[in-house]
């Protein structure tokens, strides 16, 4: 379901979560000062920005060995 809250479109979702893991979150969120549902935000934009990393340094590696693979074979020779 989407909510309206002035211009900002937001999605409700559940996130089930282990007892330990629940637990976890909770200690974390009142350790930062923060809520439980905050800490878990955080927590899924820093997972897809060290996905969107890695993808983007894999690119990177399989552009640049594709460039330069007569080099990279020179050099294993």
């Amino acid at each position: 379901m989407w909510y309206l809250a002035d211009t900002i479109y937001w999605m409700a979702m559940t996130l089930r979560l282990t007892e330990e893991e629940q637990d976890a979150l909770r200690e974390r969120a009142a350790l930062e000062g923060t809520s439980m549902q905050e800490a878990a935000r955080r927590a899924v934009r820093e997972y897809i920005a060290k996905a969107d990393h890695r993808d983007r340094v894999a690119a990177a590696a399989e552009l640049i060995t594709q460039r330069h693979a007569d080099a990279l074979q020179r050099l294993g020779e």
